[in-house]
């Protein structure tokens, strides 16, 4: 989606999705139409709203929240490649 479908789509103001894209909490693909979202894009951002909003999270807490987050994305899956090497042994 582009960057118009996402705001609505989030509920974000253009502001914030700047200062969140410079921050790097959000990182969309670039394509040659520019910069495209999808809805995990979609996702982070609702939470980054609840992490805010709805926990008092700071923008520090935030950060090490997302990076938690992305290492224990990362790690399932390298496990879950790992079991799927064992399996082909």
């Amino acid at each position: 989606m582009n960057k118009k479908e996402f705001l609505t789509s989030s509920g974000l103001q253009v502001q914030t999705l700047e200062i969140w894209l410079e921050q790097r909490w959000l990182i969309p693909q670039k394509t040659s139409a520019g910069i495209q979202f999808s809805d995990i894009d979609v996702a982070r951002a609702r939470l980054i709203q609840e992490l805010k909003n709805d926990l008092g999270a700071n923008d520090e807490g935030i950060d090490v929240i997302l990076h938690l987050m992305d290492q224990l994305h990362g790690m399932r899956r390298a496990l879950k490649q790992l079991r799927k090497d064992l399996q082909e042994r």
